[in-house]
């Protein structure tokens, strides 16, 4: 992937292209300054955005790290909290078997995890049709679902576990790809959710 790939007017392009080594002078690790509005005080409110990921579906998990990626990039706060079958996508590729009961490990075995291995919820085809998307994307320059998660983590974005998700499945810490946030339950996504976080469910 080159900065070609990625149209100039991308808000993602210098993240993305920072991680694949272009420009050298980019850090990605530096996190934009905050978008935000004053209120009746002048104080200024930093807008953040609260995305609820419960999908493992390739488009879905597209759609979730494109927006949260662009959010980072525009200097919004942002927290992902990825619960069910979206905590899937955030297992290390390379473990093909997880849980530690027969039930967990024939629900891993039936739907292999990892970011690289989704299926399309419509027209997955054996395979087929997550082929055929990334081929599109790939000839239309847009950054695959990994690509734009390492962007995201880059950028700042917090990737929150669903602690219940995480014992029911079977899923241990090491399971997990590096970088991941504290597992969280419902009680702190809400508190999140009635404070100043703006909800997104995908």
């Amino acid at each position: 992937m080159t900065t070609e790939t990625l149209a100039p007017v991308d808000p993602l392009a210098p993240a993305i292209t920072a991680i694949d080594g272009w420009p050298e002078d980019a850090n990605p690790t530096e996190a934009p300054a905050p978008v935000g509005a004053s209120d009746q005080d002048g104080k200024v409110v930093t807008k953040d955005l609260l995305i609820i990921d419960y999908s493992g579906d390739l488009e879905k998990v597209w759609a979730t790290m494109i927006l949260a990626s662009t959010s980072a990039a525009m200097g919004v706060k942002t927290r992902v909290f990825v619960t069910f079958w979206g905590l899937q996508v955030f297992v290390k590729d390379s473990r093909r078997i997880t849980g530690e009961n027969w039930m967990q490990k024939m629900m891993s075995a039936m739907q292999r995890p990892g970011i690289s291995h989704r299926k399309l919820s419509k027209m997955n085809f054996l395979g087929m049709g997550p082929w055929m998307m990334r081929r599109l994307a790939k000839q239309y320059g847009v950054a695959s679902p990994k690509e734009l998660l390492e962007a995201a983590q880059a950028m700042g974005v917090e990737f929150i576990p669903c602690q219940m998700t995480m014992d029911m499945f079977g899923l241990k810490p090491e399971d997990m790809i590096d970088g991941m946030a504290e597992p969280a339950g419902a009680a702190t996504v809400i508190g999140l959710m009635t404070e100043n976080s703006t909800p997104l469910f995908i």
